[in-house]
């Protein structure tokens, strides 16, 4: 006789029955274990969990691959125009919980796994993250495909299959420590490789121009293996293609020819994106999207097919590829831009350099839920301005996520943090421009206040700083989190990203904070510091920092502690290069940003103390975030720049199977 269900189990039926089906959860079942038989070759006996998410990984690929066939027919009978976004990073992060969330698996997935006695969410955990990128440029590349397959478009992404992410970062006795980040490791369910489409690849050798045109002789050839992973739409059974290239030796190539240093062979690598334009044609249904310099010598490779091997006149090359070509820019700093030494390209690539040199000379002689999909549907929530339960609400939901973050610290990394102080977070690639020492100036200022008044109310503040370098933060961190004043009161990507998710942003008037100050009000931003005509008029009078320090005495206090070894005492000349530098090469002028920046920092607190008025600031961001969604972006690419219609693809579950074999 079957033990009777409790109320809460009954509960649970109930709503799985409503929202997920029974027989899909029956089916996802059933599907898991097949993989673990039979695609696996284990059993309950002896599998691990590693076994476990692999399982689970399939079964979802199953409920994908009859969408991604279909995507492809469609476009294949269709023949609409092509997008195609050439980029060296893909930050696609993991893959499994975004592919449920799209197909609409998720919840039957949670139940199915559930009634197998396992967690989702420590399944979802085994997932390495994809090491295809590392920074806003890539997760902006990924989050382009993504708005790609939910807007219908028929878009392939093109790239680099690193073998090895940039690296894991573990953070030891306040340093950096660098380990390969091998993700591959343990294989990947989500890619397909496609040794039926490698193309050779070609480097050094020599040009030789003829009577009958010009020939790219004498190369070294590396095959270009191609992987395709599916990138699904939301909720609406497109899936897209992601194709990546790995670099494969042919059996006649000596690879100590080529183990000349790390350079040449990080070099080699980069430049496998050149394949894509291999498979382009001469006509107006393809449009290239460049995601910022790296991938740009494809366009000189388009042109030497269109010129060398195609035999078109270059005026009629260079408009193809005018047309064919558009480009996204993230900064125009040159510490950003990628650049190679031209004796490099020379000697790695001497044709395209020829042509690269005829480019410019060309240049020098002339110059409800609908809400995921529609984030500008955001702006409803201002009516709830003036809702006191709803911003209690909103900061429950703050709250709680604070809370799980606090105890993953705990876990992973064995740091205790007030989860109830406020979270001053900056998630930067380690750069002067990014203004990392700005922070590390006003964390130390806030750690010599507690200090000198130890019983005075100060705000509780956890400082995270993210980014991968080495430098001034662990130690002062360190430092203030050992002193007894300051432990319980001091510890320690993408802005419009922080937006979406309620963080206040405290930046300067450049950048995306430009934009984001536009949509919610400089008012609802702490801006600090100077504006261009400020650095304009700075650099017209000549920036002397030394005035800076003598006139702040909070400020000439911090350099003298960190000058003096104060945070490095078994280093004490440890920081004496920075100290060197914010004196007498500062570029981006600390000093004189300082006092603005810890008084806006104190303009935040006293904001943070009033939990109305913080909460109204955060929900009026989150309002006026909509405008930053890849989706709405990606609407503007296809209408003004390439050109493209949404594919009209609907997909009839039901005969799915048929449609896959062509019945």
């Amino acid at each position: 006789m079957a033990k009777p269900l409790t109320d809460q189990e009954k509960r649970r039926q109930i709503s799985i029955r409503g929202i997920v089906g029974v027989e899909n959860v029956a089916e996802l079942k059933k599907g898991f274990n097949r993989h673990l038989h039979f695609t696996l070759v284990k059993d309950r006996n002896v599998a691990t969990p590693r076994d476990y998410y692999f399982a689970l990984a399939h079964t979802v690929r199953d409920h994908l691959v009859g969408r991604w066939i279909r995507t492809q027919q469609h476009y294949y009978d269709k023949c609409p125009k092509r997008v195609y976004y050439l980029s060296l990073e893909f930050y696609m992060g993991r893959t499994l919980q975004n592919t449920m969330i799209n197909l609409g698996l998720q919840n039957a997935c949670d139940e199915a796994i559930y009634q197998l006695g396992l967690d989702i969410e420590e399944l979802e955990e085994i997932e390495e993250d994809a090491g295809l990128g590392n920074g806003g440029l890539g997760r902006l590349a990924a989050c382009f495909l993504d708005s790609m397959a939910t807007l219908g478009l028929a878009a392939y992404g093109y790239g680099i299959r690193y073998e090895y992410g940039i690296f894991n970062q573990k953070i030891r006795d306040g340093w950096q420590v660098e380990e390969a980040d091998d993700w591959l490791r343990y294989g990947n369910p989500w890619e397909k490789s496609r040794p039926e489409f490698m193309l050779p690849v070609h480097f050094y050798g020599k040009v030789e121009h003829t009577n009958t045109g010009t020939k790219w002789i004498d190369t070294q050839v590396v095959l270009a293996l191609p992987y395709d992973t599916p990138v699904p739409g939301y909720m609406n059974n497109t899936v897209n293609t992601m194709r990546l290239w790995s670099a494969r030796a042919p059996n006649d190539f000596n690879l100590r020819d080529f183990n000349v240093g790390d350079y040449i062979q990080a070099v080699l690598d980069r430049n496998l994106a050149e394949n894509i334009s291999r498979v382009l044609y001469p006509n107006d249904n393809v449009a290239i999207q460049l995601n910022d310099t790296h991938p740009a010598l494809a366009i000189p490779e388009l042109m030497r097919i269109f010129v060398d091997i195609e035999k078109l006149p270059w005026s009629k090359a260079w408009e193809l590829t005018q047309k064919t070509f558009a480009y996204t820019n993230h900064t125009v700093l040159p510490e950003a831009l990628e650049r190679w030494p031209v004796d490099l390209v020379e000697k790695l690539l001497p044709r395209h350099l020829e042509i690269i040199y005829e480019i410019n000379q060309k240049h020098l002689d002339k110059i409800g839920e609908d809400y995921v999909k529609d984030l500008s549907q955001l702006t409803k929530l201002h009516s709830f301005l003036g809702d006191d339960l709803f911003l209690r609400e909103l900061a429950k939901v703050k709250q709680e996520n604070k809370l799980k973050f606090s105890q993953f610290l705990e876990k992973e990394y064995k740091v205790k943090i007030n989860p109830s102080s406020m979270f001053d977070v900056q998630v930067k690639r380690i750069h002067e421009y990014k203004r990392q020492l700005l922070n590390c100036l006003h964390v130390i200022t806030m750690y010599n206040r507690i200090k000198k008044d130890p019983k005075k109310l100060f705000v509780p503040r956890t400082v995270i700083i993210g980014g991968k370098n080495k430098g001034l933060s662990h130690s002062s961190h360190r430092s203030v989190r050992a002193d007894f004043h300051c432990r319980h009161r001091s510890l320690g990507t993408g802005n419009m990203k922080f937006m979406l998710n309620g963080a206040l942003t405290i930046g300067t008037m450049d950048g995306a904070n430009v934009e984001m100050a536009e949509e919610a009000g400089e008012e609802n931003l702490f801006i600090f510091g100077m504006r261009v005509d400020d650095v304009a008029a700075l650099d017209k009078k000549g920036y002397e920092a030394k005035e800076y320090y003598e006139a702040l005495p909070e400020l000439k206090l911090v350099i003298d502690q960190i000058d003096n070894g104060f945070f490095s005492p078994k280093q004490p000349d440890l920081f004496k290069d920075i100290i060197n530098m914010l004196f007498y090469h500062d570029r981006f002028k600390v000093f004189a940003d300082y006092e603005d920046y810890v008084k806006c920092q104190d303009k935040v607190s006293q904001l943070y103390m009033n939990p109305k008025a913080w909460n109204t600031m955060v929900l009026k961001n989150i309002a006026a975030s909509g405008k930053f969604s890849s989706d709405r972006t990606i609407k503007e690419y296809a209408q003004n720049i390439w050109n493209v219609e949404p594919s009209d693809l609907k997909i009839s579950l039901s005969n799915e199977s048929s449609k896959v074999n062509g019945n």
